[in-house]
């Protein structure tokens, strides 16, 4: 039911989406813009090496004679590949200094770019909160501004931890790729596992953290208390949440994938702020229902809990705060 209900809700507030997407876009374009700036002349210089010419070109033969059903020649492809990406490897530590401080620009960019795409993240929980609390229809922007000094501080505790975590991830799963790769299983069995890892990871991060916008928006909590709150699994049925989510990753990987393949990068538009949306829709409805809040999913139909926990007078005639 819970995600069904989330569904609901995500169509409900789905013309946030727009909004959220041209904010994402504005912030794009501009880190996008900073990063070119500062780190593309590294890049470049990978990039018109011949190390990362013959990696490329082994990567396009390896996934060419895949899609075509040529497994022969997968294996030797495969060794092609790796011997590139030691050669490549041997470049950047010939370059140490200047791939060390393009990276260092690089993490700050991903860091600031992802604590403003955060703010709006958190614009978009507030605005699907009060229309899943009293059906107010709140601006976008305005949201976004009038809670400016609690979403940043909510994104400049959550960022760090959260690349933190990517990165940790990002690690493990790129040691876990060449391992499975030289491995003696099939390809296909790696290629299922390495997914597997990456679905799980991210289900994970997505449960510990689930609690924490709702317990700040709804819950009125303070940081503390919120992040807390999040964390502390007693009573939160984790399996459950975890399993939502995990159909949640999937259908967003399946959606997004499509999205790039069937429509060359266009659908990725819509795809991936709504990716985001149904999230934050799930991890209200997740905390209505264990708080046994009543809450609405669209203008006709309203879920109450068999013990209702009502609003305050406050909360009743401060719409916008709910």
């Amino acid at each position: 039911m819970k995600f069904k209900h989330s569904f609901h809700v995500f169509v409900d507030n789905f013309s946030v989406i727009y909004k959220q997407l041209l904010y994402r876009l504005v912030v794009l374009i501009v880190s996008g813009a900073i990063c070119a700036a500062g780190v593309y002349p590294f890049i470049k210089t990978l990039i018109d090496s011949a190390q990362f010419n013959t990696l490329v070109e082994g990567v396009k033969g390896f996934v060419s004679n895949l899609l075509n059903g040529q497994v022969t020649e997968l294996a030797s492809l495969s060794e092609k590949v790796q011997t590139a990406y030691s050669e490549l490897i041997e470049l950047l530590n010939t370059k140490l200094t200047q791939a060390v401080l393009s990276g260092l620009l690089l993490l700050l960019i991903v860091i600031i770019s992802k604590w403003f795409t955060g703010l709006g993240n958190y614009a978009t929980a507030s605005v699907i909160n009060d229309k899943m609390a009293l059906r107010a229809k709140q601006p976008f922007l305005g949201t976004l501004i009038r809670n400016l000094k609690t979403a940043s501080i909510y994104n400049a505790i959550y960022v760090p931890l959260s690349v933190l975590y990517d990165l940790l991830i990002v690690v493990a799963m790129f040691f876990l790729f060449f391992t499975l790769l030289n491995s003696v299983l099939y390809f296909f069995i790696c290629l299922f596992l390495f997914v597997l890892a990456v679905v799980f990871a991210i289900t994970v991060k997505m449960t510990f953290t689930s609690d924490w916008l709702p317990a700040l928006i709804r819950g009125k909590m303070p940081q503390g208390a919120a992040m807390k709150y999040t964390f502390s699994r007693k009573n939160k049925n984790t399996f459950n949440v975890m399993s939502n989510f995990a159909v949640i990753v999937l259908i967003v990987f399946a959606l997004n994938s499509a999205a790039l393949l069937l429509t060359f990068g266009v659908g990725l538009l819509l795809t991936i702020p709504s990716s985001y949306a149904i999230i934050i829709c799930f991890e209200f409805v997740n905390y209505y229902d264990r708080e046994e809040i009543k809450y609405s999913v669209d203008r006709n139909t309203i879920i109450s809990p068999e013990r209702e926990q009502p609003l305050s007078r406050e909360e009743f005639f401060r719409g916008e705060d709910n």
